[in-house]
């Protein structure tokens, strides 16, 4: 079945590497897609950085590629915040975060002003007291409240970190509100890489290392789903889930020799 996917989403944090340290079998897997005609977008909940970032240090693990080439948790709120139309919206994340927000024509701050009526809150690798504390006095007045993604943990050489998801909640404790998630699991990333590059449901799939946002994803879209065990998921973790993935591989080297 996965011999008709000619569309593969990638998820870049534990799939295709680990901070700096490419996985074994990316750099073939990207070239069996290249080979067979196909396409290939890395989709990221990371909202940390901007894609000229990712660009920069996919280029320091070997690989080329352009902006085309990804489709971002923070590209999708940024789609969502258009269409709402804001008059202020308080942008809790990093100063790469605000930057695209800010190139999305949005009308943002970093301050606590009168006239906010939206926070949107990214995984913030510059996370402050102040913040926090800026966020419940937001939350508290009742403005709306969009986050990029519900990640718990961002995965480090060292282990975790938490993310938007863990921050999130650690807020929900203060203020009673929890934010809607715009990323993974949630369809779009994948609606909109499958419109950008002219492919059906039955002939993409996603691969990612997480159940509860990758793996949801697809099946919240109706793609097909591939699971690695190279980074925070496990087995446990699919035995204990409702959220199903359609393929199983140890790491993305097992699933390029199971295609090639």
């Amino acid at each position: 079945m996965l011999k008709d996917v000619k569309l593969y989403l990638l998820d870049m944090d534990g799939t295709i590497y680990l901070d700096d340290d490419l996985f074994d079998g990316t750099l073939d897997f990207l070239d069996y897609v290249k080979r067979i005609g196909g396409k290939y977008f890395f989709l990221t909940n990371n909202s940390s950085k901007s894609v000229d970032k990712y660009i920069e240090k996919l280029a320091k693990l070997g690989i080329a590629s352009t902006a085309d080439d990804f489709l971002t948790s923070t590209n999708a709120t940024v789609l969502y915040l258009q269409e709402k139309n804001y008059h202020k919206i308080y942008a809790f994340g990093t100063t790469s975060f605000k930057e695209q927000l800010r190139e999305g024509g949005l009308p943002i701050t970093d301050k606590v002003e009168e006239d906010i009526d939206c926070l949107c809150m990214g995984f913030d690798t510059e996370l402050s007291f102040q913040k926090l504390e800026d966020a419940c006095i937001l939350l508290n007045k009742g403005v709306d409240y969009i986050a990029t993604n519900p990640d718990w943990v961002c995965p480090t050489w060292y282990g975790y970190v938490p993310d938007c998801g863990s921050v999130s909640q650690m807020l929900f404790n203060a203020t009673k509100r929890m934010p809607k998630f715009i990323g993974k699991p949630e369809p779009t990333m994948a609606l909109l890489a499958m419109e950008k590059a002219g492919y059906m449901p039955e002939e993409t799939a996603v691969i990612g290392d997480r159940l509860y946002t990758d793996i949801a994803c697809g099946v919240n879209a109706g793609i097909h789903s591939i699971f690695v065990l190279s980074g925070e998921g496990t087995m446990e973790d699919v035995e204990a889930s409702e959220t199903k993935p359609e393929f199983i591989y140890k790491n993305i080297r097992e699933l390029y020799e199971d295609l090639k």
